[in-house]
């Protein structure tokens, strides 16, 4: 296999699958979807590693099915952090002006200003992402960057997870023979490839619907304002699947997979589903309207916990755009229906946003995060993926500065 230069990995560790995205950069700038592969994970619950070496070695499959399909070595990625260990606050910074104009400098001073806060010794920042500056009494500002003042503030959204669950997912990658370019959260991974920039604007929230957690992120002009994991999932349904049908719990997910349904309401009564039984006997025939019957009662009790996070987020009468659903549960029909009637605000299903490439493998809300991954790596810097370095790499304090200041606004947008 080859090396190539402009390329950049996402990889989604996830609770029921790995997936590994491979993008290439053209010279244009676009983005190109060039490598896929997934990988069935038992090493992680609820986002969190529980056993390191099946969690390594489904990396190490989805790396390997990607880079056949992409033709090229896989040394370094950007991987997504999940599970109950996130939590976030929001908080503000501020300085004095240099020379009475707002630079890069400045920013970066602020910024690093709202991150100065006390958090648990067990706990690291991840994203510090700026909502928005002011520069003395003038609010909503964006960019400030040349701005005349004399006192610059900077709104910010601060997410932090547990020291060893970020480690033990890097150290994961790193047995499998991976270098870490950055660990960051899903939710804004996934925002990054399912949203649009007038629903962030007008106030819209991110459900992603993972095998072992929900993810929440709540988005109002144009920046993250408010996150959450709850600690139920797609996870949940295949339980629930497994005990009401009598089945074992592979063929519960394949059912789920196959003939699952959100509302009852789109299922029609003579419609009928073949199931295994449990200890090999003959399956037996059940009606879909029983599985429908299983799957909805969970799924509007997750909408009811998301609402509930929303409600205490203090956001919720400005969510203009209403709620975008991804993550694998979000391919089961009647999704957005239902949760239109349990939330009473506009739902649709959010699919990764048109690439390059082999678009239409990634074409689907399972791999909204690791598109998302490699969207913000884009963003961020161009990384080749061959020796781990990355191109345009200038020396001096001034770039490294610039450098930090455009990862921490890019993450924003």
């Amino acid at each position: 296999m080859v090396r190539r230069d402009e390329i950049i990995v996402g990889l989604d560790v996830g609770t029921t699958k790995v997936v590994a995205v491979v993008g290439e950069v053209r010279e244009n700038g676009l983005l190109d979807v060039i490598g896929v592969g997934t990988a069935t994970s038992t090493g992680i619950k609820k986002g969190v590693v529980v056993n390191v070496t099946q969690t390594m070695e489904a990396i190490k499959r989805a790396i390997h099915e990607a880079e056949l399909m992409a033709g090229c070595t896989v040394n370094a990625v950007y991987v997504g952090v999940s599970g109950g260990q996130i939590k976030s606050f929001n908080n503000r910074g501020v300085v004095a002006v240099q020379n009475n104009e707002v630079t890069e400098t400045d920013i970066a001073r602020v910024i690093e200003n709202a991150r100065a806060v006390q958090i648990p010794a067990d706990r690291q920042i991840i994203h510090t992402v700026p909502q928005e500056f002011l520069v003395d009494d003038n609010d909503g500002i964006k960019h400030p960057v040349g701005i005349s003042g004399v006192r610059l503030q900077a709104n910010v959204h601060i997410i932090t997870a547990l020291n060893t669950s970020v480690q033990n997912v890097v150290q994961c990658a790193e047995r499998a023979g991976l270098h870490v370019l950055k660990a960051s959260a899903e939710m804004l991974a996934s925002s990054l490839a399912v949203l649009e920039e007038d629903e962030k604007e007008l106030g819209v929230v991110l459900v992603d619907i993972g095998g072992g957690t929900t993810d929440i992120a709540v988005f109002y002009n144009g920046a993250i304002v408010h996150s959450a994991v709850l600690a139920v999932g797609g996870d949940h349904i295949t339980n629930d699947i497994a005990v009401g049908l009598r089945t074992p719990r592979a063929e519960a997910e394949r059912i789920k997979l196959k003939h699952g349904c959100a509302l009852s309401s789109l299922v029609e009564d003579d419609e009928t589903i073949d199931v295994a039984c449990v200890g090999g006997r003959d399956p037996i025939v059940r009606k879909r309207t029983l599985l429908c019957d299983i799957i909805e009662p969970r799924m509007e009790e997750i909408y009811r916990l998301i609402e509930k996070e929303v409600q205490e987020s203090n956001f919720a009468d400005v969510l203009g755009s209403g709620v975008v659903v991804t993550g694998g549960s979000a391919l089961m029909p009647g999704m957005a229906g239902l949760g239109e009637e349990v939330l009473g605000m506009p739902v649709r299903v959010g699919l990764p946003r048109p690439v390059g490439g082999l678009y239409d493998l990634v074409k689907a809300p399972p791999y909204s995060t690791a598109v998302g991954l490699v969207l913000q790596g884009a963003v961020e810097e161009r990384a080749p993926i061959g020796d781990g370095k990355r191109k345009g790499r200038g020396e001096g304090r001034s770039w490294q500065l610039w450098q930090r200041v455009r990862v921490w606004l890019s993450e924003a947008f």
